[in-house]
């Protein structure tokens, strides 16, 4: 799965990044959790904020966000709560990093691990997003990240990773057919990822610091 992540570029990087007319404001996130807003870019390009954790226009409580922050890309064309999206509703979520915890050998206690790519600063996790409208007519616009299967660097911490999209590809995934993206959802490159452990600051939400993602001194 991917349960946190780190998004610490300025808007301007962002826009280059993107192609965005315009400059976000997006302060640095060192710890981003579900069900908090996160950035995002959808077809245009135009950047949005959306609430993590996607919640179907059909849903009756918004509440099922809190279990649908991912999606397996396997399933995703298929499954009800995603199907909608996939065909229409792709995104962009920016990201610099993100976090997965593997297991100690004594199974007691997990160890975090950030992940980034050697030599991209920036790059984009696939996403879908949703625009649901509650009972008093307000509406809420809420996004899922894809997962796949690990790579060889992945594969020891967790057995899922974020589908990360390469930035020549951007336009694909946000305006292309679902046929024509299928194949944008496999794992990354384990040679261009790099992988360290870092302290379980990380795993409260509560702390947001640039100290979430320095190498555990060992």
């Amino acid at each position: 799965m991917c349960g946190r992540y780190t998004q610490t570029h300025s808007g301007a990087d962002l826009a280059e990044a993107f192609q965005l007319t315009t400059e976000p404001e997006p302060p640095p996130r060192y710890n981003i959790a579900p069900s908090q807003p996160v950035s995002a870019i959808i077809a245009g390009p135009d950047y949005r904020i959306f609430q993590w954790g996607l919640v179907p226009s059909w849903a009756k409580d918004y509440k099922i966000g809190y279990r649908l922050i991912n999606a397996r890309s396997e399933t995703a064309a298929e499954k009800p709560s995603f199907r909608a999206a996939f065909k229409r509703r792709r995104c962009l979520i920016p990201a610099d990093g993100f976090y997965e915890w593997q297991r100690t050998a004594s199974n007691k206690k997990k160890q975090p691990f950030y992940i980034h790519l050697r030599e991209r600063p920036i790059f984009a996790f696939a996403g879908l997003w949703e625009q649901w409208e509650s009972g008093d007519g307000s509406y809420l616009e809420t996004c899922t990240i894809l997962t796949t299967t690990p790579n060889e660097l992945m594969e020891p911490i967790h057995n899922r990773m974020p589908v990360i999209i390469p930035n020549a590809d951007y336009d694909r995934w946000l305006t292309g057919t679902p046929a024509q993206v299928q194949g944008l959802m496999q794992p990354y490159n384990a040679n261009d990822m790099e992988a360290y452990p870092v302290s379980t600051l990380v795993n409260s939400p509560r702390n947001e610091l640039a100290d979430c993602i320095a190498p555990l001194e060992v």
